[in-house]
């Protein structure tokens, strides 16, 4: 779609001289968001492909995700052997609702930074420990991880001016034991829940990533894989009805449903050594 409002299209080669932040200011990524609707707001484009940030970087820590690396690119990297956690990438990348053009254009940050319930790229990072680097206008840069950056649907702690830069995913995340459970209306609709499990190779502890069927991403955390009762009941406690997502791909009662019965078949599953 056209943006008649847009004035102006900054491609940098860096971020220095781009002057204060002004109203009507917003990064470009992949776009496939931003050109799909009207945006009356938007006068300046700045285009953050010129910056020509390095998509994948593998290191002793982990994995950096440039928030320019594109669905795509992130789906068809070569990880390491080591990685066993890896599968997760083509499930996530599957659950998106999107088309040929996204799967090409669409990238791991901007699906991030729309900070939909649904949003694919944060059921990934939250399941891998994955921690936002954040830059702001005046240089600094604070560090967040991914289910405290998503507050809420379509609601995020950036500030004015600031930038998703990258997403770090440690090793040892990398390296988990996973079972990995979605379910939509349609074949290829939207999420309704995307739940995670991971076991930590090293010592044994669990987390269960729920995404989708909550309004924000939640990671809830055992020293080893706890009983059916144990993790039913921390389900009950920390995710509360309000904080269920209700819209027309499925009412509160529904997800929570789902919860429950995909929480317990991680659970299950991991605890039996099993992976998928």
């Amino acid at each position: 779609m056209d943006l008649n409002t847009v004035s102006e299209v900054v491609r940098p080669r860096s971020l220095d001289g781009l002057g204060d932040w002004r109203p009507g200011d917003t990064w470009l990524s992949g776009g496939t968001w931003l050109f799909s609707e009207l945006q009356p707001e938007v006068k300046r484009l700045i285009d953050l492909e010129s910056l020509g940030w390095t998509p994948l970087e593998v290191s002793d820590q982990g994995l950096t995700i440039a928030s320019t690396c594109r669905i795509d690119q992130l789906h068809d990297f070569a990880a390491p052997s080591a990685w066993t956690a890896w599968p997760l990438v083509d499930h996530c990348c599957r659950a998106f609702l999107m088309s040929f053009k996204i799967w090409h254009m669409a990238t791991v940050g901007g699906n991030i930074c729309m900070s939909l319930s649904a949003g694919a790229m944060i059921s990934l990072t939250t399941a891998l420990r994955g921690v936002c680097v954040l830059w702001a206008r005046d240089g600094s840069e604070r560090r967040v991880p991914i289910e405290q950056f998503v507050t809420g649907n379509h609601e995020n702690v950036l500030r004015p001016g600031e930038l998703l830069r990258q997403i770090e995913l440690p090793a040892a995340a990398l390296a988990s034991r996973t079972s990995f459970r979605q379910i939509s209306l349609s074949p290829v609709g939207r999420s309704a829940a995307l739940l995670i499990g991971t076991v930590n190779p090293t010592d044994g502890a669990f987390a269960l990533a729920v995404t989708a069927s909550t309004i924000r991403p939640l990671r809830l955390e055992f020293a080893t894989i706890p009983s059916a009762g144990e993790l039913r009941d921390r389900l009950t406690r920390e995710i509360p009805d309000p904080l269920y997502l209700d819209d027309v791909h499925g009412e509160p009662a529904y997800r929570k449903h789902i919860n429950y019965l995909f929480a317990e078949q991680i659970r299950g599953e991991l605890a039996e050594g099993a992976t998928q």
